[in-house]
C-alpha cells in the first residue's frame, strides 16, 4: 500500500524566504539601440495589453537661473504636435484605439506612459519616436502652454499653503546644487524663456542617447526591438548632456524660515539632507520613514496625532534622486496650535529613535507595508514597467529589481537605528513654518530665524 504523508505548514519565516527574490527575471530582455536608447521589455501574456514607459534624463536638476521649468514645459509640449501631426492627435489616434497616457516631471527625470491594446503597439512606436524627433514649436502654442503652467503654478503653489511652503523650505535647504530650483520653475522664469532656450534643451536632453524605453505586457521582445529599430534607431544620437557635478557644501547648522501667510492651520515641514537613491542605505532608510509616517500605527502618527493631539496630520517622503537630496516630514497643526510647543513633541520622539533605535515590531510592520506595497505593484503590467524603469535609471541596472525584496528583508534594526542617526541630524535640517497672519488680506512674508 502506498503510503502519502501530507506536508507541514511552512513557518512565517519560512514563507518570508521564499519570496526573497522577485520572479520574472529570465523573462526581462534589454538591448541598446546604434543611436544610445535603450529598450527593456518584460513580456507578460496574460492579458493582451501593454504599458510604456519613457524614461527621459531631464528634470528640474539639469537646470540654471533664467531657465527654471524647462523640463516641466516639455511635459505639457510634447502633446502639443509634430511637424507631422497637429495638437491633440497623439492623444486621439491612441484613445481611438482603446489607449491612454499621462506623464510626470520630478527633479531628476520626465516620464511619459501610455497604457494600449497590444493590437495598437506599433502605432505607439510611430507617435513615440514622432514627437522626439519632429516635436513642433509653434509660437501660438507656446505662449498657449505657458500660460498653463503658470496656472498650474497657482493653483499648486502660490495658492497651496503646503506648496508654497515646501518651495520655500528647498530653496533654502540648498544653496548650490540645483535641487534648489523648483520643478514648476519660478515665476519670472516661466514668463521669460525663449524659443532658441526651449529648442536647446530640447535638442540636449530628448536626444535617445539619454532615453530608456520601457515595455511590459503582451509583446514579444524581438518584436518590440524590431520596431524599436524602425522607429526610433533614425533618430540621430546627440552629444551626452553634461553631468552635473555640483556638490552641494555640507550642512553644519540647522535652518529656519518663517511664513506668514493667510491660513487657517499652522505648517510645520522637516528637511533632512539625505542620501542619493543607489545609496546602500536606501532599504534601511525607505524602512525608517514607513516606520515614522506610514500609517495610523506609525511612531509620529500615535504620538502627534493619537497621544498628545496636537498634530492634524502626518506625513512624509523621502526624495530618491541621482544626487543627496531630502527626506520631508509634514506636519498639519490645528487651528490655533503653537508651533513651537509641537515642535518640541516632534523632536523629542525623534530623539527616541536615534538614541533608543526601533522594535523589531516597528521594523516587521514597516518591513510587511513594503512588501504588500512591492508585490502589489509587481502584479500589473504597469507596475513592472515603471519599477523596471526606477532600478534602470536611478540604480543602474534593471535586473536589481529581482533581488530588491531580500535587501528590504536583510535590514536589521541596528542599521534602521544607524540611518536614523546619519540622517535625522539637527545641524543637517531646515525647518520651515508657516503660520497664520493676523490680516488676511496680507501678502505672504518670509523671515530666516536663526
Amino acid at each position: 500500500m502506498k503510503r502519502t504523508s501530507t506536508p507541514l505548514p511552512l513557518s512565517a519565516d519560512a514563507l518570508r524566504a521564499c519570496t526573497h527574490t522577485a520572479p520574472g527575471r529570465e523573462a526581462v530582455r534589454s538591448c541598446t539601440l546604434a543611436n544610445g536608447m535603450k529598450v527593456i521589455v518584460w513580456p507578460v501574456h496574460n492579458i493582451p495589453n501593454v504599458a510604456l514607459y519613457n524614461w527621459v534624463r531631464a528634470g528640474s536638476r539639469n537646470e540654471a537661473p533664467g531657465i527654471t521649468g524647462l523640463a516641466h514645459f516639455f511635459e505639457h509640449m510634447m502633446f502639443n504636435g509634430t511637424a507631422r501631426r497637429r495638437p491633440g492627435d497623439f492623444d486621439r489616434l491612441m484613445e481611438a484605439q482603446g489607449g491612454a497616457n499621462n506623464a510626470f516631471t520630478s527633479d531628476d527625470v520626465t516620464v511619459y506612459q501610455d497604457w494600449f491594446p497590444r493590437a495598437a503597439l506599433e502605432l505607439i512606436f510611430d507617435l513615440e519616436s514622432d514627437r522626439i524627433a519632429h516635436l513642433a514649436f509653434d509660437p501660438d502654442v507656446i505662449e498657449s502652454e505657458r500660460g498653463v503652467v503658470y496656472s498650474e503654478r497657482r493653483l499648486g503653489v502660490d495658492d497651496n499653503n503646503h506648496g508654497f511652503l515646501a518651495e520655500q523650505v528647498q530653496a533654502t535647504a540648498f544653496v548650490e546644487h540645483p535641487y534648489r530650483f523648483p520643478t514648476i520653475g519660478w515665476p519670472a522664469d516661466i514668463q521669460s524663456w525663449t524659443l532658441q532656450d526651449l529648442q536647446r534643451f530640447f535638442r540636449t536632453y530628448y536626444a535617445p542617447n539619454n532615453q530608456t524605453l520601457v515595455l511590459a505586457g503582451d509583446v514579444l521582445p524581438d518584436e518590440a526591438f524590431a520596431l524599436a529599430r524602425k522607429y526610433f534607431e533614425p533618430i540621430p544620437r546627440q552629444a551626452d548632456p553634461a553631468p552635473v557635478c555640483v556638490v552641494e557644501p555640507e550642512q553644519t547648522e540647522e535652518r529656519r524660515i518663517l511664513v506668514r501667510r493667510s491660513a487657517q492651520t499652522p505648517l510645520i515641514h522637516y528637511a533632512y539632507k539625505a542620501p542619493a537613491a543607489a545609496d546602500e542605505r536606501g532599504p534601511a532608510l525607505s524602512l525608517l520613514m514607513s516606520i515614522l509616517v506610514d500609517g495610523d500605527a506609525s511612531r509620529l502618527y500615535r504620538r502627534l496625532v493619537e497621544q498628545e493631539k496636537q498634530v492634524i496630520d502626518v506625513g512624509g517622503n523621502w526624495h530618491e534622486g541621482f544626487d543627496p537630496a531630502l527626506l520631508w516630514l509634514y506636519f498639519t497643526l490645528p487651528e490655533g496650535a503653537d508651533p513651537d510647543a509641537v515642535q518640541r513633541v516632534i523632536d523629542a520622539e525623534l530623539d527616541r529613535v536615534v538614541h533608543e533605535g526601533v522594535s523589531e515590531a516597528e521594523l516587521r510592520r514597516a518591513k510587511n507595508l513594503v512588501s504588500v506595497s512591492f508585490w502589489k505593484k509587481l502584479a500589473t503590467i504597469d507596475g513592472k514597467a515603471q519599477l523596471l524603469g526606477e532600478y534602470e535609471v536611478f540604480h543602474g541596472d534593471w535586473a536589481k529589481l529581482f533581488d530588491a525584496p531580500a535587501q528590504f528583508e536583510r535590514v536589521t534594526a541596528a542599521q534602521v537605528q544607524a540611518v536614523a542617526r546619519d540622517v535625522l541630524s539637527v545641524s543637517r535640517r531646515t525647518v520651515g513654518v508657516l503660520v497664520p497672519a493676523a490680516d488676511v488680506n496680507v501678502e505672504p512674508e518670509l523671515s530666516e530665524v536663526a
